[in-house]
Parts: structure tokens; sequence; C-alpha cells
């Protein structure tokens, strides 16, 4: 379990690779990130401009007096802390602005490129790691572009200010103050070790709690019928204490190495006021000097604790990056050709020629791999034929490849003589009309569950569809009708009423061909006596294949398959099949020789 939710491995710190994709995304905003840039760049001067202002007032109009002078340097130390005001603000909102919108770009490109991924990448995926991706990683980016990648350059252009002023105006106490700065240097590399240790731990933890919640939230009838919340609780407990101490020592890295700073800080203050003092005494230094050169000590380590705390976010960002890349870069495997065969009128002719598949991702399958093995069959157009077998014999294998959510090893499949995957994949699926055992229902209305966003169905054929599925008396008995409001996965619904949902999309859709997998085998006999007509109304005309357990559901149909083992073992229809005496006929001596036993 622990691997199942386990997060990939940090790459590196910086990636200048990752950065220059990252980078990409701002060159749509580049205006707004080179206002930026410059209101950062004037920051930066104004931030070194202060001091000096303050230690021309001490030396040039304190010392003689001047108040008139005193006036207009206290004047334009306020117009430059206005104006620094105004840059940070425009600074500010710029980059959260930017952020935001490159954070709606990349969840557009990856939730768009993951609707377009084949279903064998979501078998391999956890949901919750899914999710990641799109919440908690691209907030972790974010951050960079909104507070790390733009305001890194005014923490650098801010240090080289200081740097280029105080060594012009006494280089001697300059070394001084750059005494502490080993022990700054030394203090970092230590915090940066412990903050990407830790950091691994809570990213790592965050995954492991995301889909830990989403496999037991979506389980919770499970968890309740079979008495687990204790263990439940015990397993998300022990999780969450991990997380717990993975942010606790990150929270002990910050806790150490801000006061550390500080109390560097404070002992570079102390050195130049102890060296910076015995020079004003000889009469080599001003006081204003003095004073400025406190002022710039001040801003001189402000940054540096900046930038120690934008490499966090670099880092976050470069484990985000590196994850979102990865999934971005997941090929699509089954796409539609460049220059599709024209769709002309769909006659529905189905034949499976050949048809060998596995879910495997093996290079050479070895041949108990294969899901389907050598599989061969035709269904006429407007025909109906009938899959059955035992569970795991391929039934709804077939039903994915036809639909086209996986491609075949070997063989082909075609449609009206024409090999699926030189078919247009939209249009393509756009002529099915699917009902499965197991239906999903969206958060919606009945209406929009029914249409699903098609926009050639009318209120009108949705009611239609309603009616015919025998669904319609129940909507009609609701305060909103086909407004009414369906709560998530349709936690509301009886599974009946799933069911008959189901078979209204299909009708409302006009598919050409059919697909029904188990579609009844969960309606109880009242309901399934109710939409028989509507199937056979449905069916009519249509190709269909109804995939099926209860024989009694498939008398009727044209042609028979029976699967064995991934193989196609017996063909035609219901009574040839009975005749033959093979594993039809033992399927159906299964299901009825008691009920016959008694009738008899």
């Amino acid at each position: 379990m622990a691997q199942f939710h386990e997060e990939e491995a940090l790459g590196k710190a910086y990636d200048h690779r990752l950065m220059a994709r990252l980078v990409r995304y701002v060159r749509p905003y580049w205006p707004m990130a080179a206002t930026a840039l410059l209101c950062i760049l004037v920051f930066a001067m104004l931030q070194a401009v202060q001091p000096y202002l303050t230690k021309v007032a001490i030396d040039r109009y304190i010392a003689r007096h001047d108040y008139a002078g005193l006036g207009r340097v206290g004047l334009l130390l306020i117009a430059v802390l206005g104006v620094s005001f105004a840059l940070e603000f425009l600074q500010t909102f710029l980059t959260q602005w930017m952020g935001q919108r490159i954070m709606y770009d990349m969840r557009v490109e990856i939730f768009t490129h993951l609707q377009r991924l084949q279903l064998k990448f979501f078998d391999r995926n956890p949901v919750g790691r899914l999710m990641t991706r799109v919440t908690t990683d691209v907030d972790a980016l974010n951050e960079l572009f909104a507070a790390g990648l733009v305001t890194v350059f005014g923490d650098l252009l801010t240090l080289l200010a200081i740097l280029l002023v105080i060594l012009r105006l006494n280089w001697r106490l300059a070394l001084v103050s750059f005494a502490v700065i080993p022990f700054i240097i030394i203090t970092t590399a230590v915090f940066r070790r412990k903050a990407r240790d830790s950091y691994r731990d809570v990213r790592a933890a965050v995954a492991r709690i995301s889909a830990f919640l989403q496999e037991h939230i979506s389980g919770m009838s499970v968890i309740q019928l079979f008495n687990r919340e204790e263990k439940s609780f015990r397993q998300f407990e022990a999780i969450n204490e991990r997380h717990r101490k993975a942010n606790y020592d990150s929270i002990m890295a910050y806790a150490v190495f801000f006061p550390m700073v500080e109390i560097l800080s404070a002992t570079a203050i102390a050195l130049i006021l102890w060296y910076g003092g015995h020079e004003v005494l000889k009469s080599q230094l001003t006081l204003g000097t003095l004073v400025a050169f406190i002022q710039y000590s001040q801003r001189f380590f402000r940054p540096i604790q900046d930038l120690s705390e934008k490499y966090n976010i670099l880092q976050s960002a470069m484990a985000s990056s590196e994850r979102i890349f990865k999934l971005l870069d997941t090929p699509v495997t089954i796409t539609s050709p460049i220059t599709p065969h024209p769709f002309q009128d769909v006659g529905g002719s189905i034949e499976f020629r050949n048809v060998w598949f596995t879910y495997s991702d093996a290079a050479n399958p070895s041949a108990e791999e294969y899901v389907l093995k050598d599989v061969s069959f035709k269904v006429d157009p407007g025909k109906s034929v009938a899959i059955v077998g035992h569970t795991g014999a391929g039934k709804t294998t077939l039903i994915s490849l036809l639909q086209r959510f996986y491609d075949v090893n070997r063989g082909s499949i075609l449609l009206d003589g024409v090999d699926l995957r030189e078919l247009d994949l939209g249009e393509l699926r756009r002529h099915y009309g699917v009902v499965l055992q197991d239906v999903f229902i969206f958060s919606g209305t009945f209406e929009s569950n029914i249409r699903l966003g098609t926009p050639w169905i009318d209120e009108q054929q949705v009611q239609n569809a309603a009616v015919d599925v025998n669904l319609y008396d129940f909507i009609r008995e609701l305060p909103n009708g086909l407004k009414e409001e369906v709560r998530e996965r349709g936690s509301t619904l009886s599974v009946g009423q799933k069911q008959l949902m189901a078979f209204a999309r299909a009708l409302a859709h006009d598919p050409r061909i059919l697909i029904l997998d188990e579609a009844t085998s969960s309606v109880d006999t009242e309901t399934e006596l109710k939409i028989r007509e509507a199937l056979a109304r449905l069916m009519k005309g249509r190709t269909s294949i109804v995939i099926a357990h209860r024989l009694s559901t498939i008398q009727n149909a044209d042609q028979i398959i029976v699967m064995h083992k991934g193989q196609v073992r017996e063909m035609g229809n219901h009574q040839e099949l009975l005749a033959r005496r093979g594993i039809y006929y033992r399927l159906y001596q299964l299901q009825y020789k008691e009920q016959e036993t008694r009738v008899a």
C-alpha cells in the first residue's frame, strides 16, 4: 500500500531544462514581467538611497544645525519611501496576477492532456496522485512565479547595490561587516540540506494522505459494511503522524535558521559599532557614515534570509514541475490519424479480425498474458450479437477495444470495412451508445445527465427518452422535474434509477451502434420488464452488442458468441448452441436446470 501512494523522488534542486520550460509560460505575459522587473530594479536602488540620505542628514545638516537643509532631506526621504511603496505595490500586483494566469493556463493544459490520455494510463496511476498534479503541484509553481522567480532578482540587485555603496563609503568598515558572511554561508548550506530532506518527506506524506482519502471516502459504504472504521482510522492516523513529523522537521529547520541569521546580523552590527565607534572617536569616520552602515547592514542580511526562503520555493517548484512535465510528456498513444478516413453513412458492420490483446506493457508478452487470443467474428449491420462466457473470458475487453479505449496488439477491428485506427476518434465514438452495469452519474440535473452536453439534443428529446425507458414517471413527481439537481455520483438514486438514466442517455443520443454491458443485471425483475419494450425500440435497426450473464435476456439475439479464456469457442443462435451441447449448453443448464425441474 505504501508504494501505491508514494511520490516520485525529487530530482535536482535546480534544473535549467525544467526552468527553460517554465519560462515559456511567462512569455505570453512578458510585458507584466518586464514591468515588474523594472519596478524591482528601481526599488533596489531606492533601498540603497535611504541610508545614504540618513548619512547626509546627520553629517551635512544636523552637525551644522541647518534646519532648512534637514527639512529638504526629510521631504526627499518621504518621497523615496512613497515611491518605494508604489513600486512594491505595483510589482506585487503584477507578479501575483501573472502567477494566477500561469496557474490557470497550466491547469487547463494538464486537464486537457488528462482527457486525451488512454485508459491504460489511469489503470496504473491513482486518482489522488493525479489530483495532486492539478492542485498542489500547480500551487507550488504559482509561488515560484508570484513570489520567487521575479523577486529573487530584487534581492540580488539589493545586495549588489548595498555592496557597491558600502565599499565606496568605507571599504575597511565594509570588510568588518563581511566577517560574519562565512558563518552565514555555512548556516545556509546546512539549512538547505535539512529543508530539502524535510520537504521531500512532507510532499510524500501529502501524496499518501490524498490517495488514502480519495480511496477510502469513495469506498465508505464498504468500510462501514465490514466494520473497518477502526482499522481505517489507525491507518490514517499512521499516515497523518508521518505528515506531522515531516512538518515538524521542516519547522525545526526554519526555527533554527532564521534566529541564527538574526544573531549573525546582530553580530555584524556589533562589529560595526565596535570598529566604527573607534574610528568616529578618532575622527577618522563620521557619525552619519556609522549610522548608514548600521542601516545598510540590516538591509544586507534581510535579502539573504529571503534568498534562503526562495531556495525552498525554487526546490518545491522544481519538484512539482518535474512531476507535472512528466505527466504532460506522457504520450497520447490513441489518437485520430492526421488524415482520417472520411465517415460516410455508418451502416454498423463490425468485424474482429484475428485480434490479440494484452493489458501488459511488455514488449514481447507471453501467451498467458494475452486477454484475447486470435479472436475473429463479424456482426452484420442492424443485427444483434450477444457475448457470453465465464468471468474473465474477455467479454468487456471486446467492447473496450471496439470503443478504442485500447488498441489491439495484433489483428484489426473494422467498422464498415475500415480499420478503427484510420477513423477520427471523436466521430467514431459519437456513433456508439453504451449502457454499462456501473452507471456514472455527474453532479448536475437529470436533464444534463441525460444530454451530457450534446448541443443538438433539446429538452423535448430528453423528455421523450425518459418517457420511453419509463424513467419520466419518477422524474415528473420531483419538484423541478428534469431540472431537479442530482447529487454527486447519484447518491440519492436507486441502482435501477441510475440504470434507467443510462438507457435514456443512449436513446437520446440516437447511436448507430448500441453496446450493453450487463445493462440489466442490477435492476429488479419488474424494472427489467419495463425497459424491455424500450430496449426493443432502441435496438431496432441498430447494430447491437450485448454482454449478459442472464441468458434469458439474449435468447432472441441474432447471434450468440461464447467466449472462453480469451477465445471464441462457439457461435450461433440460441437453439443452435443448445443443440451442440457445448459451453453455452452447460451455462444454460446451470441457470435453468433447477427451474425446469420444478416446472416438470
